[in-house]
This record gives structure tokens, C-alpha cells and sequence, in this order.
């Protein structure tokens, strides 16, 4: 009984205090003024203020609000600490129209009234119709006012500003200039950070070695303390980095959706112009690979089948793959246009050929017609050329490494002597992620600069009678007499597609992997090709039907 005389003769007062972002919690008086006129409006109502929620930085367009799930859980628990929820205005409960009715609703059957001290409102009919018109109007004003926030900050990068949120990795915010009170900032070049871009991107395409994938790009970074800002590499980061464009110049703003997440439509995202860190060429090629090495768009019967132009084949008429169709209970084969076998004449005319044919034409036009020694000459003058006509840029290529060579090995020295002097401790974390990204750095240059030195040194690619004859020998030796899997390989590493129309067969590839492997340096294919064979584990840990499979095939022991 005393309680509830206690409960009926005094209101207890939950305060809610929010703004939208951190930067107005840092910046601006608004929580403490909000706090200031509760406390003021509870003292004339003679309501005790029991508890107060402040909410810095959380927008209230949605409930995705830690503070204040909280308090409403709090409110409709079982002990119900208060009476009463007290705001500055209904704009900071919600701003959402939907949301604070069903907030409100919930609220009332648990006996907590929601107060506005700056817009009172009563529970009568006209008085509800008032309180729902203020929340559209809230609704309605934050809606407007996001659109012109936005406009604003498309139009920003548009004019190569950034926008305030932290930057890629390889890049740093420097100020540009001031427009009244705002300060306006463009991306510029993080050294440190750019060695390390870079150096993913020459080990995806084996700029200094075997290339390595995404998984083996990760190990060789995280093994060697190579950090992405204090955190190890992962899958993903790493992916991110080799699929991102701004490294190719272009960083695309509002690409996704602030409430919900989702992806805009390209037509939609906003390019703005950054420094280049990855050459766009070079960026093609690695997206080129990236998509190459997909599973989903090269499945693993392209690879491992046994059919040999699968994945290389393709329907002249529509673009389509020429796969393998079977008659006569497999008695003939024949690469047959997939539009056509699934949708039939309507989708695409197509054709058919058998595969013995196919096959054979395609490998005595290798043999016989692009690996000889004339025909091979011819195709790769004007591309060795080019190859030899830029020695210039690679001498002035290599003068720019060595000084930055010079000037990353002063930057080591300069560390080493704060620790020296004890202007900073050898186990501070932030010293050696520092250390670590010089000396990928150091590393990074190191080797660009011997890459360079060995192909000034080889002044080009020497094709010499002698060498073009036998390397068209060793390939028609190899496309002769190897399986169909070594066969497949070797077609992967020169041929891109074959068209195959009516009355020819067109074979498209590039001319960068003749003159590459013609120069003497042969890829393997098993360097080159994916593979997508599973290699099992013995004890069955990784493959979840081996117990299954062990009863089954297995016998027991007695």
C-alpha cells in the first residue's frame, strides 16, 4: 500500500537527450541545454527526475539506437522505474512518423506517458490530431533537409573535395582551402600505405615472381607484420584493395543507401578524380584476372574436364559457349552453341561441329601455322618494338626508385633515432607497424629497382631464328604428344577465345604471352591456369560425408 501511495503522489521522470551526429556532441551545447530545461520543467511540475538517457550522435529516423532501446526496455520491464518519458521536442524522441506510434502504443499499455516540455500537447481527440501532425511535419522536414545535405555532398566531390569520412587505405586527408567557416579536403598519397597497395598488386600478378592469389597474398602479408592501419590482413580487405578503383584514379561517392545499406545504381554513384596509385592499365589487368579466376564464371569442369576447348570455344553468332552435346549414347560428340541446345533455333541459329574435328583443326593451326618460326616473327615485331623503344622510361623509372630508395632508408634512420634517444619506446605498437610498412617500402623498391636493371640489361626480348624455331618446336612437341589436361593448359596461357563460325574458326589471344614465353622465360601452365581440384584431407576433418563414406566403403575389423 505504501508503494503504490508512493507511486500515485510522485511522477517519476525519465529525460531523453539527442543529437544527430558526433559532431555535434563534441561541438555543441544542445545535450546540456536539453538537460538544463528538463530539469528546469520537472522542478515546476514537481516531478522527480530519476534517470537521464543522452544519446550523442544517433539519428532519429530509425530505432537503431542503443541508448534508447534501453530506456524503453527499461520502461516496459517488469519494475518500471518511471511514469514518464520527458524530451525536448517529439523531433528528438523520433522522426518517424510509424515508429514513434508504434513506440507510443507499446508505451501506453506498459503505463508510461511520453511529454514533449516544448510542444504540451493533451490526450483529447483534437490534441492527438496536433501531436501527429508535428511528427509528419519532423518526418517530413528531416526527409527535405537529408536531400539537400546530400545534394550538397555529391556536388562536393564532384568538384574532387572529400567528404569527411576516413579516407582509403594509401590515401590521407590534406586541407584545400576554406569556403567561409567550412574547411574543404582532397585525397592525397599516404606513402607508407602505397608501398603496401602496390606491393599487393605486383604479387597478384607476380611482378617479381609466381603470382599468388587473395588467400596467399593475406599470409605473406600477415607473416611479415605488414598491417592494414594496426589490424592484420584478411580475405576481404585484401580482395577490397584489388577490386577498388579509386587506386586506379577514380573513387565512385554515395554508392550505397545511408538507411538501408543496399547498393545504388551505377548510373547513380558520383566519380571524383584522386591521385593514381595503381596504373589503370594495370588495374584492368588484375580485375581482368580476378574475373578470369571467378568460380562462378569459370566453373570447375572448365578447367578439370576432360573436354579440351571447353571454356575456350564460343558461338560466333550470339557469343555463347560451345559445349559438349553427345549422340548415339555418347558414340559421337560435337561442340554445339549452349543458347541453342537450351532454348533452341529461336534462341540462336548455332551450329554444331564435332569435337574430333574441332579439336584437331584448332591444334594443327597451333602447331603447324602460329608456332612457326615466320609466323611467329611477324606477329610479335611491332610489339617487341615497343618493348625496346621504352628503355628511356624504364632508366628514368629506375633514377626516381633509387631516390625514393634513398629517401625511405632516411626515414628508417630517423625512427631508429627517436628510439635512441628515447623520444619513443622499441615495444610501442604504433613505432613498429611504422617500422614494418618502411621496410615493405624499402623492400617494394628494392626489387622494382633489380626488375628493372635485369630488362635494361636484356635491352628487350632477343628473338633470334634459332630461338623462335625451337620454341615452336617445344610447343608442337607439347600440344602432340601431352594429355588433354597439359594440352588444355598450354591453349589457357595463349588463347583467349575461338570463334567458330559456318565457314572459319577465328583464334583470338595475346600477343604479350608469345613474346614472354618465345623470349625463353616458357610460363608452366600449373602457374597460370586455375585449378579448382579439392585436395581432401587424409583424416576426413574437412569433408563432411567421410564418416559415411568410411562405413560404407571400409570394412570392419573383427
Amino acid at each position: 500500500m505504501k508503494t503504490a501511495k508512493a507511486k500515485a503522489d510522485v511522477t517519476r521522470v525519465a529525460f531523453y537527450a539527442r543529437v544527430s551526429t558526433a559532431r555535434q556532441a563534441e561541438h555543441d551545447l544542445s545535450i546540456p541545454d536539453q538537460i538544463r530545461q528538463g530539469e528546469a520543467f520537472c522542478e515546476r511540475k514537481v516531478w522527480k527526475l530519476v534517470r537521464i538517457f543522452t544519446e550523442p550522435g544517433a539519428s532519429a529516423t530509425d530505432d537503431r539506437r542503443p541508448i534508447f532501446q534501453e530506456m524503453i526496455d527499461l520502461a516496459c520491464g517488469p519494475d518500471q522505474p518511471f511514469d514518464v518519458i520527458l524530451f525536448h521536442s517529439f523531433s528528438r524522441f523520433s522522426r518517424d512518423a510509424m515508429l514513434y506510434e508504434l513506440y507510443a502504443r507499446r508505451l501506453r499499455k506498459a503505463g508510461v506517458t511520453l511529454v514533449s516540455l516544448t510542444q504540451e500537447v493533451g490526450d483529447d481527440p483534437t490534441s492527438q490530431l496536433i501531436r501527429k501532425v508535428v511528427v509528419l511535419f519532423d518526418e517530413y522536414s528531416s526527409q527535405e533537409n537529408a536531400k539537400h545535405t546530400r545534394r550538397s555532398m555529391r556536388e562536393n566531390a564532384r568538384q574532387g573535395f572529400w567528404n569527411g569520412s576516413r579516407p582509403p587505405f594509401g590515401y590521407r586527408t590534406q586541407e584545400a582551402g576554406r569556403r567561409g567557416d567550412k574547411v574543404k579536403k582532397v585525397l592525397v598519397v599516404d606513402p607508407a600505405e602505397t608501398a603496401v597497395v602496390r606491393k599487393i598488386f605486383d604479387l597478384y600478378l607476380g611482378a617479381d615472381g609466381a603470382a599468388k592469389g587473395v588467400k596467399a597474398i593475406t599470409t605473406h602479408l600477415n607473416a611479415r607484420g605488414v598491417t592494414i592501419r594496426g589490424k592484420p590482413f584478411n580475405v576481404g580487405t585484401v580482395h577490397t584493395i584489388l577490386t577498388r578503383t579509386t587506386y586506379s584514379g577514380t573513387h565512385f561517392f554515395d554508392q550505397r543507401d545511408s538507411r538501408t545499406g543496399q547498393s545504388k545504381d551505377r548510373a547513380e554513384w558520383v566519380p571524383m578524380q584522386v591521385p593514381i596509385i595503381i596504373e589503370p592499365d594495370v588495374f584492368d589487368r588484375v580485375q581482368a584476372t580476378l574475373k578470369a579466376r571467378d568460380p562462378t564464371v569459370t566453373p570447375p569442369r572448365v578447367v578439370t574436364g576432360p573436354t579440351l576447348l571447353t571454356g575456350l570455344a564460343r558461338c560466333a553468332t550470339c557469343g555463347s559457349a560451345m559445349t559438349l552435346r553427345t549422340g548415339k549414347s555418347g558414340r559421337y560428340r560435337y561442340y554445339t552453341c549452349s543458347r541453342q541446345a537450351i532454348q533452341g533455333k529461336t534462341g540462336c541459329r548455332g551450329r554444331s561441329i564435332p569435337m574430333d574435328r574441332l579439336d584437331g583443326l584448332v591444334l594443327e593451326h597451333m602447331s603447324e601455322r602460329l608456332f612457326a618460326p615466320e609466323r611467329l616473327g611477324h606477329l610479335l615485331k611491332e610489339y617487341l618494338d615497343r618493348s625496346v623503344s621504352a628503355q628511356a622510361g624504364r632508366r628514368e623509372r629506375l633514377r626516381q626508385l633509387k631516390v625514393e630508395s634513398t629517401e625511405t632508408q632516411g626515414r628508417l634512420k630517423k625512427l631508429l633515432a627517436l628510439v635512441e634517444t628515447g623520444m619513443m619506446q622499441a615495444d610501442d605498437p604504433v613505432l613498429a607497424d611504422r617500422m614494418a610498412q618502411i621496410r615493405l617500402q624499402r623492400q617494394e623498391t628494392e626489387e622494382h629497382i633489380a626488375l628493372l636493371e635485369r630488362e635494361l640489361k636484356a635491352q628487350g626480348y632477343e628473338l633470334t631464328p634459332e630461338r623462335l624455331a625451337a620454341f615452336g618446336r617445344v610447343l608442337r612437341e607439347q600440344l602432340a604428344s601431352g594429355d588433354v589436361q597439359f594440352r588444355k593448359a598450354y591453349l589457357n596461357l595463349f588463347i583467349d577465345r575461338i570463334e567458330v563460325d559456318d565457314a572459319e574458326v577465328r583464334i583470338c589471344g595475346p600477343k604479350a604471352a608469345l613474346a614472354k614465353a618465345a623470349s625463353g622465360a616458357l610460363p608452366k601452365p600449373s602457374d597460370s591456369v586455375p585449378s579448382f581440384v579439392r585436395e581432401w584431407r587424409p583424416q576426413g576433418d574437412s569433408n563432411p560425408c567421410y564418416r559415411r563414406e568410411r562405413a560404407i566403403f571400409m570394412p570392419r575389423r573383427v
